[in-house]
């Protein structure tokens, strides 16, 4: 399927899904109700009227820079630690046998038991929805980076060994390439933990933010504002997510594409 026909398929799929949310909330039924009341679920025109309000009137960029700065933040911190330590671990098994039941305990720990405390130790600013963006987005990286290099094939390393390679080469030219499709993988899913991380930060306590936006708008039982909260945010993780994608294949671009099975 060429790239042209999938992103068709894609909006068809979302123009059907608004279609049958509007049908379901507006047409009345039998009994002269929509099948699905509106109040509980909107309706899509007023989703929409509520998010081009937001950006007409200008107070949604506010909003969206702070969870940006915090999303940012918790991503970057938390894929470059993870990815040095899944390093450090892989290429030192004594140091991963001594941690890992330290790194499993820690890992099994609820995120949201966490917020009160680094909003305890950070305050209500940034600093504490970054610190749980970076929990949930570190344990991901670290993990499959920790995976990537321990996959690296033993015939590939003897073979480059045999060639006089030394620790830093293979690292470059070995290590490396074998671990960048496990972090990538990694990091797409990590782009949406940082962003949940910023906003459920912002749920439990902030004065601005999306998350800010849309626990206001459940205050006031506003369904409008509350899924047009959840849509922005769901365009703001799809576009990050593209920009991860085009570091990849920039940084993948000596990764064969995968041959065409089908008869």
């Amino acid at each position: 399927m060429n790239r042209l026909s999938l992103v068709g398929f894609q909006i068809l799929i979302l123009v059907i899904t608004l279609v049958l949310w509007h049908v379901l909330t507006t047409i009345p039924m039998s009994d002269g109700k929509p099948l699905v009341p509106p109040f509980f679920f909107s309706t899509p025109g007023d989703v929409f009227a509520r998010i081009v309000k937001w950006f007409a009137e200008g107070t949604i960029w506010r909003h969206l820079w702070i969870t940006l700065t915090e999303s940012a933040l918790a991503f970057i911190i938390g894929s470059v630690g993870g990815v040095l330590v899944g390093f450090w671990f892989a290429r030192q098994p004594i140091i991963a046998a001594i941690f890992d039941p330290y790194v499993k305990m820690i890992n099994a720990l609820p995120r949201i038991v966490l917020a009160p405390i680094f909003t305890l130790w950070f305050g209500l600013g940034i600093w504490s929805k970054v610190a749980l963006g970076v929990t949930l987005v570190f344990f991901i990286v670290f993990f499959n980076v920790y995976q990537g290099v321990r996959e690296v094939s033993p015939t590939v390393l003897n073979n480059a060994r045999m060639l006089g390679m030394n620790e830093r080469q293979l690292m470059r030219h070995v290590y490396w390439p074998s671990a960048l499709s496990w972090m990538f993988s990694s990091l797409h899913t990590s782009v949406g933990f940082a962003v949940v991380g910023a906003v459920v930060g912002e749920y439990l306590g902030s004065a601005a933010g999306l998350g800010y936006l849309i626990l206001q708008a459940e205050g006031t039982f506003d369904i409008a504002g509350v899924f047009a909260g959840m849509f922005v945010l769901a365009a703001f993780v799809i576009v990050i997510d593209g920009l991860v994608t085009m570091v990849e294949k920039r940084l993948l671009v000596w990764r064969p594409v995968a041959a065409d099975t089908r008869t």
